[in-house]
Formats: C-alpha cells, structure tokens, sequence
C-alpha cells in the first residue's frame, strides 16, 4: 500500500485507472448525450479530486478497487459542474481542457443536459457500489454538490462580479464553490477504508480544506501568469469579467504567500497519520506547485 513509487508513477498510475473507469462507466450512455458526456469527462483534466480520494483510501488502508467509485462519482460531479459553468448564462467560456466547451461542440440545450446526466450518473455508480454506507455516502456527495456546497458557491460567484469581497467573503465563497467537491473526494476516499477515528477524520476536513483553498489561490494565480495554451482554459477569464480573485484582493507576491501558508496548513493537520499520509503531502505540493 504505501510502496516507494515516485509520485510521477504514483499519480499517472491513478489517473489511469479513473480514466479507464470513466470510459467504461460511460460507454453505453446513448446517442448525441452520451457523446457529449464523454466528450466532456473522458481524455483530459488533471484528475485532482479522484487521486484525492485515492490518497485519502491509503490513509484508511483501502485497496484502490474499493476507491473505483467514489472517484469516479467526485469526478463525473465536477466535470458536471465545468460543463454548466461554462455555459453563456453562466461563466461564457469557450474553451476547457484544451477544446471547445461542450456547449459550443453540442449546443447549449444538449449542453444543459450533459450536465444534468452527468450528476445522475455520478450518484448511480455511488450507490450501485456495492460498497457499506453507500447511502451516507450519497448524501455526503449531495451536500458538497448542493446549495450549501458548490452550487451556493457558483452562485455567490456570479452575485460578485464586479463588487470587491473582503478576504473573508472570498474565503468563504471558494470553500463553497471548490473546497466542499475537494472535501467531499477526501472523506469518500477515507471512508473506502477501515473505520477512523473522530479526530483522525476532522484532521481529513483541515486538509482538505487548507488544501482545496490552496488550489483556488492557484488558479486565480494562473489565470493571471498561465496562457490559454499552458492552462487548455481562457486566460484572463476573470480580471476581464471584473470576478474577485485572491490576487485582485491580495496581489500576486500575497497570493504565492497565502497558498505557501495554505500548503503548510494541509502538511501539519496530516501529522496524525504518518506514513500513511504520504499521497496526500504530495498532493498538495503538486497543487500548489502546478502550472497548468
């Protein structure tokens, strides 16, 4: 379980299987839907939420079969979330992972559906796991996707264009909007594993929170510093639709300072786990360090 692999190996090992796993979950989806829902999941992506879940397995001791689903689920959820984001009522984007958005590809109304599909799936390969606790489970992934998660964070997000937020309001805005699917992968990924102690799994929620956080103070870094063709999304996306950012509020050097904070956070709540944490302190130095 914890072997010496370099985390290169480590990774693209993982990132394979939950691509193998997508294709197969998705392959007999029918007809224009199904092709715009594998067109949107399948052949890109860094795959970060299911290798957090991967990571998080490892710390409970969990074989990586047992992982399957819940990374799966925590992927087909986000790649949901990309498609209606990018949607003209939405962020009106025209490029994701290095291609046209699924709406400008497919339309907007088979679009909507591809997302509205993707959800659905995400929760049937969930419960149909086979896996204890599989409704709780659900009800976890329902919470972190839902008003109170992502969906209340996109739309605190939309609400903010053009106003300034207090680091605070932001703070909040992103654990909601990233951090809750970023939280919600690592729990699932635990709970693949043997039971863990109260303590064991809020030391889980301050990673992956101090985590989740850190990756969006990257992307509004690279927003600024990457380039269409390094991040296979527009560039300056946000400081053109006035959106608040951690660098508009705090400034390039404060941002790079806040995510190095944010990273030290993530390595000291792992400190319970030893070993066994291994995955996920690489985890989060590759996402505060990624370029792309």
């Amino acid at each position: 379980m914890h072997s010496d692999v370099p985390w290169e190996v480590w990774s693209r090992e993982r990132q394979q299987r939950v691509e193998e796993n997508l294709a197969r979950t998705l392959a007999d989806e029918p007809g224009r839907l199904g092709e715009a829902m594998r067109y949107s999941v399948l052949g890109g992506g860094k795959r970060v939420r299911p290798l957090l879940a991967y990571a998080a397995g490892e710390v409970a001791g969990a074989d990586p079969a047992r992982v399957d689903a819940p990374a799966a689920s925590v992927e087909l959820i986000h790649a949901y979330s990309l498609v209606h984001d990018d949607l003209p009522a939405m962020d009106d984007d025209t490029l994701r992972r290095g291609k046209p958005t699924c709406h400008v590809a497919f339309g907007e109304a088979v679009a909507l559906l591809a997302g509205d599909a993707l959800q659905a799936r995400a929760f049937g390969v969930l419960a149909g796991s086979g896996l204890p606790g599989a409704a709780e489970a659900c009800a976890l992934l329902a919470g972190a996707a839902g008003a109170t998660g992502m969906a209340g964070g996109q739309d605190i997000d939309l609400g903010a264009t053009g106003r300034t937020l207090a680091l605070s309001e932001l703070t909040t805005m992103h654990r909601m909007k990233t951090g809750a699917l970023i939280a919600a992968a690592v729990q699932l990924g635990a709970r693949s594993g043997r039971p863990l102690a109260a303590s064991q799994t809020t030391a889980l929620d301050l990673y992956a929170s101090a985590a989740g956080l850190a990756f969006q103070v990257v992307d509004d870094l690279l927003d600024v510093e990457g380039s269409a063709a390094s991040l296979g999304k527009t560039a300056g996306k946000d400081e053109a639709c006035g959106k608040p950012t951690f660098v508009s509020l705090l400034g390039l050097d404060e941002a790079r300072c806040h995510a190095a904070t944010l990273r030290a956070q993530a390595h000291d709540a792992l400190a319970p786990f030893g070993n066994r944490a291994r995955r996920l302190h690489e985890l989060v130095d590759w996402i505060v360090s990624r370029d792309r």
